[in-house]
């Protein structure tokens, strides 16, 4: 078993791929699988997938499959419902199945596939190798949580009860839990690979990752540093400060990194997509296709300052950066959260990212601009005793016991955080509040489920506070909240925000400006690796100014963007 985690945006699909596809050459039985809620496991190795192992295009021995969350909370749901169909009355069956329609619902159900999968060995038996393609990295670290702290929850439920209404089925999956967290243990079974690129934050979320599996029982691990540009022997000025920052990140990882065995692949001059690129990721020396022509990309100047005018002539309220992972959605936050601040503005900035690097990315304090984070721990914590101070505050001891039970299941911290994210949304009715969320699939899921969250504070609080009742319409209102999505030139993270586009105009959002950032064409690079880098980037930029309206442009920085100085130079 091979787990392959990082940071969003690492190349974790990509190398995930390229491991699977050279093992399936060598003559192994492969099966790979994605539990990502925004995979892009299809696009990667150019098969439609489902949810049973199918065949991948042009390679032999290799199986693919999508662990879908929102299919298999449908199956769930059914599974749960189907039984009383007939037998109770059609009210009923209604309630039950809306108290099986929030996000924990998709959790657990995700997580029951892929404990499937990691738990059974029947299921794995015909092949050698099996492949997941985890989410990023928060994500990842509550997947691998959940074995145990469910097990530890259904050991210590007395009443039978949860958010997720009673645990028989939970308690039918014991046994299945305990093989998963004895193989996520076992060395000889399991491996985790950590996916970085030669960036300092990136570095650092790999060794946070790093220790955090460790601590949970994962001691096996291997390094794979993605985008290392190899020399072209150009005496371009963006290729040595690329080099150089790459150079420096590398020689200062952190001690949890520099023990494990490392392996660089070297920066592609475009993606690799489909069997016969995916081949050639490892062949050292292999960057692209042989002769690329030379020539820089025609790509007209969007400043980052002239889409921060419009946010500030349409006054205070809501920005949120939206985004696949890794794409750079806290660099832009920060950036204009910075430049909105140096022009007088009181700014709030803040994140829903368990990945969260806010701090380290402005460095130090600026005038006018206050910096949180809302921290899954602490805001668990407090609205566990906000409940038990409410809630609870005339309850018999016996029920008080049921309603503290309840609050331990790991459903609490997901409706925590939401109430955590509806308050900081609320604070745009007087001040800029600058919102960089988490990637893609958990930040859909939570606006999916704002409906379900309310129920669930209804359930803890009897009442709904204003905040929650008001996010939805506050976050439809275009003159409260503008969402700005940000994308990298690259066919997969393009496609994402694409469909992200897409899905918050389904929910009544409609996006306010696209960002394409870290383009190598928006430079004047003459590497014959960046410049091809470029023109591979012009049909997304292009696309993107067709989308949209309002669509900025940042090119690829010589200066680390970190620090408010840095950033206020991004944004100008």
């Amino acid at each position: 078993m091979l787990f392959f985690t990082g940071k969003g945006g690492m190349g974790k699909t990509t190398l995930a791929c390229a491991t699977a596809v050279t093992l399936a050459a060598s003559g192994k039985r492969v099966l790979i699988v994605s539990t990502d809620p925004a995979s892009n496991l299809d696009e990667v190795l150019q098969t439609k997938l489902g949810q049973t192992p199918l065949p991948v295009h042009d390679v032999p021995r290799l199986d693919a499959l999508n662990i879908d969350p929102e299919a298999a909370a449908a199956a769930h749901r059914e599974q749960a419902v189907a039984p009383f169909r007939g037998v109770l009355p059609d009210t009923a069956i209604a309630s039950m199945q809306e108290s099986l329609s929030g996000a924990c619902t998709v959790e657990i159900a995700a997580f029951d596939a892929f404990a499937g999968l990691l738990g059974d060995t029947t299921a794995t038996s015909a092949y050698d190798h099996v492949i997941f393609d985890t989410a990023p990295t928060g994500h990842t670290l509550r997947l691998l949580s959940l074995p145990g702290a469910w097990t530890d929850f259904i050991d210590t439920n007395t009443t039978g009860t949860s958010c997720l209404g009673p645990l028989a089925g939970l308690q039918a999956q014991r046994e299945l839990y305990g093989a998963a967290v004895a193989a996520l243990g076992d060395t000889e079974m399991t491996t985790l690979v950590l996916v970085s690129r030669p960036e300092r934050s990136a570095l650092a979320e790999a060794a946070r990752a790093s220790r955090e599996l460790r601590a949970a029982g994962m001691m096996s691990q291997l390094l794979l540093v993605n985008g290392v540009l190899e020399p072209t022997g150009s005496d371009d000025a963006i290729a040595a400060a690329f080099a150089d920052r790459q150079g420096d990140a590398l020689a200062a990882m952190p001690a949890a990194l520099g023990v494990l065995a490392r392996t660089d692949v070297a920066l592609a001059t475009q993606p690799p997509i489909g069997a016969a690129a995916l081949a050639g990721v490892f062949a050292p020396g292999i960057v692209g296709p042989a002769g690329t022509p030379t020539g820089a990309a025609d790509t007209p100047a969007r400043p980052l300052h002239v889409l921060i005018d419009e946010i500030e002539a349409a006054g205070p309220g809501v920005v949120m950066t939206m985004g696949k992972g890794g794409v750079g959605k806290t660099t832009i936050a920060a950036a204009i959260a910075v430049e909105l601040a140096r022009r007088g503005h009181d700014t709030l900035l803040s994140t829903t990212d368990p990945a969260a690097h806010l701090l380290t990315t402005v460095e130090a304090d600026v005038d006018g601009l206050e910096i949180s984070r809302i921290d899954p721990a602490a805001v668990t914590d407090a609205y566990r005793a906000d409940v038990l101070a409410t809630a609870g505050r005339d309850l018999e001891p016996a029920a008080f016991a049921v309603l503290e039970e309840d609050l331990r299941s790991p459903c609490t911290e997901e409706i925590a955080v939401f109430r955590a994210f509806a308050d900081a949304v609320a604070q745009g009715a007087d001040r800029f509040v600058i919102l960089d969320t988490a990637p893609t699939g958990h930040t859909l899921l939570l606006l999916d489920a704002a409906e379900a969250y309310h129920r669930e504070v209804q359930r803890g609080q009897g009442e709904v506070p204003d905040p929650v009742r008001q996010l939805l319409p506050r976050l439809r209102d275009p003159d409260h909240t503008r969402v700005v999505i940000v994308a990298v030139p690259e066919p997969t993270p393009f496609h994402e925000a694409r469909r992200l586009a897409a899905d918050l105009r389904r929910a009544g959002i409609e996006p306010f400006a696209w960002v394409i950032n870290q383009s190598f064409a928006a430079t004047d690079t003459h590497d014959p690796v960046l410049q091809a880098r470029g023109r591979s980037e012009q049909r997304w930029i292009d696309e993107a100014l067709a989308l949209s309206p309002r669509a900025a442009i940042v090119g690829w920085q010589a200066t680390d963007p970190t620090g408010a100085a840095n950033l206020a130079l991004l944004a100008a």
